[in-house]
């Protein structure tokens, strides 16, 4: 079972053997985020670093999920206008159950902000992995950094 942490402060690390999902602000979380994201997106789907890192990570609410290692492995963010995005999972840590985790928990704080709905654009591959949360495939395929994508989005109500 993951624990939750959520806070703008860093806290002790839970002891290893409990994977662990943390919540909070850009600099909070950025270190481990970048490190997930620089090698998910960068790295292995050479998405240009300038497209990848952007100036709104500042005002989005992040997720980082750790391993039983305590190992930064998956992350996601949420958008001031509920879009989630950067939602990445490290090789090591896929089909691991992590990477809807940290979906989750973003639609969550979503739910609780009051958002009516959150929208996400989704790496074609990954249409199943969404539309498994409830998340509806709308419009058609585009391309993003190279790669092609497709919007979802899920209704709060």
């Amino acid at each position: 079972m993951m624990t939750s942490q959520e806070h703008n402060e860093p806290k002790e690390v839970p002891d290893a053997g409990t994977p662990v999902l943390r919540v909070g602000n850009w600099d909070l979380l950025s270190d481990h985020a970048y490190i997930i994201r620089h090698e998910v997106f960068v790295i292995e789907q050479q998405v240009p670093p300038e497209l990848e890192m952007d100036e709104m990570d500042v005002q989005c609410i992040h997720a980082v999920a750790y391993d039983a290692n305590q190992t930064p492995v998956a992350t996601g963010r949420l958008l001031p206008d509920g879009h989630i995005g950067r939602m990445a999972v490290r090789k090591m840590a896929r089909g691991t159950g992590l990477g809807g985790q940290v979906l989750q928990r973003l639609i969550q704080a979503a739910r609780e902000r009051g958002d009516a709905e959150v929208v996400l654009s989704a790496q074609v591959h990954a249409l199943g992995f969404y539309a498994r949360y409830g998340f509806v495939a709308e419009g058609d395929v585009y391309m993003d950094a190279g790669i092609p994508h497709r919007t979802m989005s899920l209704q709060l109500g």
